[in-house]
């Protein structure tokens, strides 16, 4: 079967991805991922969820409720659209391609009028309803008659919320149970029936004792917790949102000519147009010129980045430069910002043990609650208790154990972590390994492209000649001139630094030839040679020139007409703020490791720059000895790798991630992905990811002894309805607000260590 796919605006997601297993029958297993429209609360999910499970061909499904994507894995056949939309149709939900955010945000605002419409009818029949129980419980009316005439008065008004307004409880109810899995929309619709049907039955009686006010309350403050709820889910969103979205027209060389175009038009080898303060709508190389480039959208990089003909450019990019032309390396759907957005529903629909943990609870809490009501209203009868009190001690029951709090502990914690992860540039694609990573003891760092830019950098130039430095710049920039070497690139941006953009340009080539990885000749207009290469290349041509000891730096030597004229060094410096981030990861315990395949100086010379130990170090090492070694560190582990030979050091460390710049294969396979350069992240993530499981913990706790207590009391003794509907709507905001700290904690964060920064900055300085 073909990997099925759904394509969005902006947005190509791959809806089924195949993976080979390799046991007797050599079945194939999929994943498919979908949206489900209806929605209405965590019980509706658990609800979809089970549906599918019980198709045979699905081993597992699962719906992330915050942002209704479902991920359905089994065989193939079986995750096809059309069937698992007739059996999600059969509860009364929609299933269809994962949401653009557009739509996502349109479903939110749909959802939240949705919500705010039925609430200021729960309000505006309600209070009426509250103000004639009250006139009934204060005893303000004259006689007996009025007080039933004033109970029946609060009935007209209860009946639009217990009927319009709490139709979706009602809905989701039959749902979930038709599905076997009835949750709290389940005990909602039977608390509210129950006090409805309980008050009716009094007032047949002639009691005026109704309880019209409990069911409005279990009505409206349930809808301003979803309402809190949906709010919440949309700060969630705004964190995808952040990701670039492109232009729906760009610039394209057709025919001779530039034409604008639809985006979704653009073919790979294309040649795409950006204008001076444009963004770049896809990724691709850099063709004609130089480019400067702000990368703070996409990176967060503060200063502008000069870039050469050949060099990848991101979609996301602005253009601070003269226009620019490059050539499309990915249409739209397949950017690397689009795989990230498509990974960000993966992890989302997926579920760490904390939140299965939390949906078993809440599956057995429910059918748990009402036997106990049944219970309750046996026993009391039989006690002799009055059978209208009897009834209104198993509502209490009913009411106190809806599982709101259980439902929402783990999702909003998540859902707000992510989010706060993705608006300081750090991917979280796996909830299992985001819980792994509160827990990490030791980490261990690539180095080049990881620790270093990945790229080499002059760091200095010592002259052989007699020339003065400015011609010597300017014959270092034409030797360089049209190579893809990354010494000769590295030699060319350094000239660029060193001198303007347009340095060399006077001097005409006649003749350009490169001897692939080890030099390069260039014959001028007025009849000079010059080399440009390793220093035994040019000793191959003739050139005089010295041994070097081994500094663990790399050299580009240049030649004039045969006589050495300059030698560069260069050699990787560490990405800022390298040091203090693995400095930080220390003190909090962490042990750490700069494993490596480069030479052993090379090695030791970032690591006393970075200011990691000798014993830290690991030089000379290949993939099979990076992954023997992360199996030999303190568990669970952490690697940050970007090149190829890092794929099996990042499947063997329990948590793999992917710094900026990553090898595709590499940002496939790592948990955790960073959007800014360094590996700053990494301690960004390690924070989030505690904060997060503390939280999450916390959540699960809280709610936990919330309804068991509360369920005891229920049991024990006499609750009125009302209060047991405050308890219960209390301790779901009660966990709202503490997955809300997340965010604030997020925002306070970055000022409080800008601040502690300040303060050591001012401790060391001489």
């Amino acid at each position: 079967m073909a990997p099925s796919g759904g394509h969005l605006p902006g947005v190509s997601f791959t809806l089924c991805r195949m993976d080979a297993i390799s046991d007797s029958q050599s079945e194939r297993q999929g994943e498919a991922l979908y949206s489900v429209q209806g929605l209405w609360c965590t019980s509706c999910a658990l609800a979809v969820e089970a549906q599918l499970a019980r198709m045979p061909g699905v081993s597992a499904a699962s719906v992330h409720y915050p942002s209704a994507t479902l991920l359905v894995q089994g065989q193939p056949p079986a995750l096809e659209e059309a069937r698992l939309a007739a059996a999600v149709s059969r509860l009364g939900y929609r299933l269809g391609p994962p949401e653009a955010i557009g739509d996502a945000e349109a479903r939110l605002d749909a959802e939240s009028r949705y919500l705010t419409l039925r609430l200021l009818m729960a309000v505006a029949f309600g209070m009426w309803t509250m103000l004639a129980s009250l006139l009934i419980y204060a005893g303000a009316m004259p006689s007996a008659e009025l007080d039933v005439i004033m109970a029946w008065v609060s009935g007209a008004f209860a009946l639009p919320v217990v009927t319009y307004v709490a139709l979706p409880f009602y809905r989701a109810g039959w749902r979930t149970t038709r599905a076997w899995r009835p949750g709290m929309d389940a005990l909602v619709a039977l608390g509210a029936l129950t006090a409805v049907g309980v008050s009716l039955w009094l007032l047949m009686l002639g009691s005026p004792e109704v309880y019209f006010d409990t069911a409005v309350m279990l009505v409206t403050l349930l809808l301003v917790g979803r309402l809190v709820e949906t709010l919440c889910r949309h700060r969630g969103l705004r964190a995808l949102q952040a990701l670039h979205r492109p232009p729906a027209q760009v610039q394209r060389w057709v025919a001779d000519a530039w034409h604008s175009c639809a985006l979704e038009a653009v073919a790979v080898g294309d040649r795409l147009r950006v204008e001076p303060g444009e963004t770049l709508a896809l990724d691709g190389v850099l063709r004609d010129g130089e480019a400067l480039l702000d990368l703070s959208p996409l990176t967060g990089e503060s200063a502008p980045r000069r870039c050469l003909p050949g060099d990848a450019v991101a979609a996301g990019c602005r253009n601070l430069g003269a226009a620019l032309v490059f050539e499309v390396t990915a249409p739209a759907g397949e950017c690397r910002l689009d795989r990230l957005r498509e990974q960000m529903w993966w992890q989302q629909a997926r579920k760490g043990e904390l939140q299965r943990l939390a949906d078993r609870f809440a599956g057995w809490l429910s059918p748990l609650a009402v036997v106990l009501a049944l219970l309750t209203l046996v026993a009391t009868w039989l006690a002799g208790v009055p059978t209208e009190e009897a009834w209104v001690r198993a509502l209490s029951v009913l009411v106190v154990a809806c599982p709101c709090a259980v439902g929402l502990a783990i999702p909003l914690a998540g859902l707000a972590g992510s989010g706060q992860a993705l608006e300081r540039g750090v991917v979280i694609r796996d909830p299992g390994a985001f819980e792994t990573l509160a827990r990490i003891r030791s980490a261990a760092f690539d180095k080049t492209g990881t620790l270093t830019a990945g790229e080499p950098q002059v760091q200095a130039m010592h002259s052989a000649t007699n020339l003065p430095e400015p011609e010597l710049l300017a014959l270092a920039s034409v030797a360089a001139r049209g190579s893809e070497h990354p010494l000769a690139r590295a030699v060319r941006r350094y000239v660029q630094d060193a001198q303007d953009a347009g340095a060399g340009g006077e001097l005409e080539i006649v003749q350009a030839e490169e001897v692939g990885g080890r030099g390069r000749r260039v014959s001028l207009g007025d009849g000079r040679e010059l080399l440009l290469g390793s220093r035994a290349w040019l000793a191959e041509q003739g050139v005089a020139t010295q041994q070097a000891a081994d500094s663990g730096e790399s050299e580009v030597l240049l030649a004039c007409d045969g006589a050495l004229s300059a030698r560069f060094t260069l050699g990787e410096t560490a990405l800022p703020g390298t040091a203090a981030t693995l400095a930080e990861l220390r003190r909090h315990g962490l042990a750490l490791a700069l494993i490596s395949g480069d030479r052993a100086l090379a090695v030791r010379r970032l690591a006393d720059a970075v200011g990691m130990k000798a014993e830290e170090c690991y030089a000379g090492r290949s993939p099979e000895a990076k992954a023997k070694l992360l199996a030999a560190m303190p568990q669970p582990s952490l690697y940050v790798g970007d090149g190829l030979n890092d794929v099996v050091g990042l499947a063997t460390a329990s948590v793999g991630v992917a710094p900026l710049g990553a090898n595709s294969t590499v940002q496939e396979g790592a948990s955790v992905a960073l959007l800014k350069p360094g590996v700053a992240g990494v301690e960004v993530a390690w924070r989030l990811a505690r904060r997060t499981r503390r939280v999450m913990r916390q959540n699960l706790v809280l709610s936990g002894i919330y309804n068991l207590l509360a369920l005891g009391l229920a049991v024990a003794m006499p609750i009125p309805p009302l209060i047991a509907v405050l308890a219960m709507v209390a301790s779901s905001l009660s966990v709202v607000a503490n997955s809300a700290r997340l965010a604030l904690a997020g925002e306070r964060e970055p000022q409080v260590r800008q601040q502690s920064q300040q303060v050591g900055a001012l401790g060391t300085a001489p």
